[in-house]
């Protein structure tokens, strides 16, 4: 049976007139070496990643977690030292001696039927070939990968493979690196090709983030959720309807829930995301458990992104996947305080601090005790928890 589909991560670089590559035989490397590390850390945090099989021809990548670090971590939380790596190929034309297929861990490719009979004898000892009929259907893609407990994919490239997912609606979230150079050849490979994409060209996708990385800019976005031209409030957005989640928040806590999942591993802290968002719905940080440094709580690290008093933070809701907590005893301030102090008027959380490593949870009690509004969204509370599962208690 399908599993839960998983979340779909769309990542590409590209040039400031919109090429994946040039036309030479060897490739163009668009990103420095910031970049690459953030690459780096996004295909740790997934389960799996995933490229089509004409990038696989083209450019030969093995798709690695180059870090040892991020590896180690990977395998004391419980998970394969790398990511499941995936390839499409309706034609199944593909080499054994790729380096994909004898680097990392598990293989995946999905094939047609006729492509899968020519595919499994190449590839005997090397991948799991998967058969979806007459054609490489992505939905089915996501229901198999869904089944096997894939609950983020990553999705690296290339043009056609990017321009089926974002026509197909199927993208949660889109990472676009633009590069400061031009490749001007009528030849080489852009970000996508021509197609009907959902909403057409008046659609305008949501920003999530533009940031600098090196010398190339960062941007995100969230392909399946249209840009409003006015977003209420948070605060009173979460008002309106008896009792209902407003989806700016469920949007901003399910992100919250996501950066949990980048957590270093530990067996004596909690592995938490936070996410501080704007009145206007702009996000202004993010962040996590154990990011720069062992002892960073996510509401610490997220604020500790902005600049002191930044009035931003008086009409602010931080989206946190778990309270914020009272107390602690890596350092003086806890969360709770750090909040009150910045003046952040709302707090969303998906579920409160069992009593695991403290005997009182005092956290949202000093929040409301301060005039903060506490929300509890339990919708997303089964994520959070399952995100540390590997706690005690």
């Amino acid at each position: 049976m399908p599993g839960p589909r998983p979340f779909v991560l769309l990542s590409a670089a590209m040039s400031l007139d919109g090429f994946l590559d040039d036309a030479s035989p060897e490739r163009l490397l668009l990103s420095g070496a910031a970049d690459f590390d953030r690459v780096d850390a996004e295909r740790a945090a997934s389960d799996a990643v995933l490229v089509g099989g004409n990038t696989l021809r083209a450019d030969n990548p093995r798709l690695l977690v180059n870090d040892p670090g991020r590896r180690a971590a990977r395998l004391a939380a419980g998970r394969p030292e790398y990511p499941l790596k995936v390839t499409l190929s309706a034609s199944g034309r593909l080499d054994r001696a790729l380096r994909f297929w004898h680097t990392g861990g598990e293989r995946l490719a999905y094939s047609t039927d006729a492509g899968a009979a020519a595919l499994r004898p190449e590839l005997a000892g090397l991948a799991e070939v998967v058969a979806l009929g007459a054609t490489v259907e992505l939905g089915a893609v996501l229901d198999d990968l869904g089944a096997r407990g894939v609950r983020r994919l990553m999705v690296e490239g290339g043009s056609g493979v990017h321009t089926q997912f974002l026509a197909q609606g199927l993208a949660d979230e889109l990472q676009l690196v633009v590069a400061p150079l031009l490749v001007g050849q009528e030849r080489a490979p852009r970000f996508v090709g021509p197609a009907d994409f959902p909403g057409g060209p008046a659609r305008r996708m949501r920003l999530l983030e533009a940031r600098t990385v090196g010398d190339v800019v960062l941007l995100r976005y969230a392909p399946k959720e249209p840009a409003p031209v006015t977003e209420p409030h948070p605060v009173n957005a979460a008002a309106t309807g008896p009792g209902a989640p407003a989806g700016a928040d469920l949007r901003h806590l399910r992100r919250a829930v996501e950066l949990s999942r980048r957590c270093p591993p530990s067996r004596t802290a909690f592995s938490v995301g936070a996410v501080v968002v704007a009145a206007d719905g702009t996000v202004l940080a993010e962040g996590f458990s154990r990011e720069a440094d062992a002892h960073d709580h996510a509401e610490e690290a997220a604020l500790g992104k902005l600049p002191a008093g930044d009035p931003r933070l008086r009409g602010a809701t931080v989206y946190s996947s778990l309270e914020p907590c009272g107390q602690r005893a890596s350092r003086p301030v806890p969360c709770a305080e750090l909040l009150i102090a910045a003046g952040v008027p709302r707090v969303v959380v998906a579920w409160r601090e069992p009593a695991t490593f403290v005997a009182e949870t005092r956290g949202a009690g000093l929040l409301e005790a301060a005039g903060i509004e506490v929300v509890e969204l339990p919708e997303l509370a089964e994520e959070a928890r399952a995100v540390n599962a590997h706690l005690p208690g």
